[in-house]
């Protein structure tokens, strides 16, 4: 009964489908026949199905539930819920330590020049406080991206790229425009938690692939395809999320040639390339935009108040992507957003900022993991950029009480859990080390593990 209210609720039975037959059902879950007919019976009782004599039993038309995404899953800790964790670190107060969470502080972004790109726009034309945002996104940001993606060696013209509202928008579009409920989606374990909750919206069912130092297992990656045909892989390639792992070119070759053997579509998330102090493979420029597609925005880089994303792909599935914008945004990102982004990247203040980021980010990720060394935790790769450390807490140590231990104390941590949708990182956690500089995370941190010991 559990089993059949799930699927309701998750999209994956509608309201008219039949359910499978009694003698199917009962082979597939390994009870007897009388146990599903009882199940049935007891689900018709309670109006959720209806029986049709002769041809089985279907779900009540009348009886679909609203989508709430927190009940797709099976219900779970508070402090692994990526709704929940989101939503702690979205909310808390400015003030409050956030070493859970995925971006950088106020402290440590390109203020100054957000603030002369926004004095700028007092003297640019009205329309762009006032009007809409154009469908694919303004051509002055769209023409530095481009010069952007040749940097990566990915040759695009105009009519494969366009801006959206975000990141998150640019994978959302791509996800309504590619899936149908109950379609397969491949994912590496662990994975940013996020991709996790869009595909619940989705109502995708998720599997997942080992992510190891170099790139997703690639045995592990190509018997997926074969068993479980998933129709999209969404993953990040630059620095992995949460990892902090680069994937290698040898890698990067064999998914490419598994994708293209089993019609497999991959969104490529390059949202902390620019952390990279030299550039690595990109999954997007092997493939040449064919079956890859590129997304990224610069909420981690700039701005995640001034939000835009992008997304570089097939011209033809760019155009479909722009209706689904306008279906669902009715037109492009904001003008006044894509017009402080592109004023700070073509003014050459960019660069500079992100080369002293980098510096600045290396000087911290190494101070940072002594510290946490000597409280017994562990690095699972020192990465190569970026502001996370993916660490295992000795002994065995249960993250999501450590992790439940610290709310008690109002501040948010990320248990490995929660980036795993196999639950495979019970020891894990991972770390912004941005967000470490306060001496309450260290105090608080100490007091969990002791408690959680």
């Amino acid at each position: 009964m559990s089993a059949i209210r799930a699927k309701v609720a998750e999209r994956a039975l509608n309201a008219g489908d039949r359910l499978p037959s009694i003698r199917s059902l009962a082979a597939t879950m390994k009870v007897s026949p009388s146990t599903i007919v009882e199940a049935y019976d007891r689900l018709a009782a309670e109006g959720l199905i209806r029986a049709r004599r002769g041809s089985g039993f279907y779900v009540a038309p009348s009886i679909m539930p609203p989508l709430a995404l927190a009940e797709v899953e099976p219900r779970r800790d508070r402090a692994v819920d990526p709704f929940w964790v989101s939503r702690q670190s979205l909310d808390a107060d400015a003030v409050v330590p956030k070493p859970g969470c995925g971006w950088l502080p106020p402290e440590w972004m390109p203020e100054a020049a957000l603030r002369r790109a926004a004095r700028a726009l007092s003297r640019t034309d009205a329309s762009v406080l006032t009007n809409y945002g154009s469908t694919r996104g303004a051509m002055a940001l769209r023409r530095l991206l481009l010069a952007r993606l040749a940097e990566d060696a990915i040759e695009a013209s105009t009519d494969q790229l366009m801006l959206t509202g975000s990141g998150t928008q640019a994978t959302d579009l791509i996800c309504r425009f590619l899936l149908r409920p109950g379609d397969t989606v491949l994912v590496d374990d662990p994975c940013y938690f996020n991709f996790r909750a869009l595909l619940r919206a989705h109502q995708a069912r998720i599997v997942s692939v080992p992510y190891t130092p170099t790139g997703p297992d690639v045995t592990r990656f190509e018997q997926i395809l074969r068993s479980e045909r998933p129709r999209l892989y969404i993953t990040n390639s630059a620095l992995h999320n949460p990892s902090g792992a680069t994937l290698s070119l040898q890698t990067a070759h064999r998914l490419l040639t598994a994708a293209a053997a089993h019609d497999l579509t991959i969104i490529e998330d390059d949202i902390f390339g620019d952390f990279e102090p030299e550039r690595s493979p990109r999954l997007a420029a092997l493939d040449g935009l064919n079956r890859v597609i590129r997304t990224g925005s610069f909420s981690k880089t700039l701005s995640a108040s001034v939000r835009c994303g992008y997304i570089a792909g097939r011209a033809d599935w760019i155009e479909h992507l722009v209706d689904l914008q306008v279906a669902s945004n009715f037109g492009g990102p904001s003008p006044v957003a894509t017009e402080i982004i592109a004023k700070v990247l073509a003014g050459g203040s960019y660069r500079k900022h992100m080369d002293e980021l980098r510096q600045k980010l290396t000087r911290t990720r190494r101070d940072v993991a002594r510290k946490l060394q000597a409280l017994r935790i562990e690095p699972w790769l020192m990465p190569r950029g970026g502001f996370f450390l993916w660490c295992r807490l000795a002994g065995g140590l249960d993250a999501t009480a450590v992790a439940r231990a610290a709310l008690e104390e109002d501040v948010v941590l990320a248990p490995g859990n929660v980036f795993s949708v196999a639950q495979t990182a019970p020891d894990l956690m991972r770390f912004n080390v941005a967000h470490m500089n306060d001496a309450r995370v260290w105090d608080v941190l100490r007091r969990a593990l002791k408690a959680s010991a």
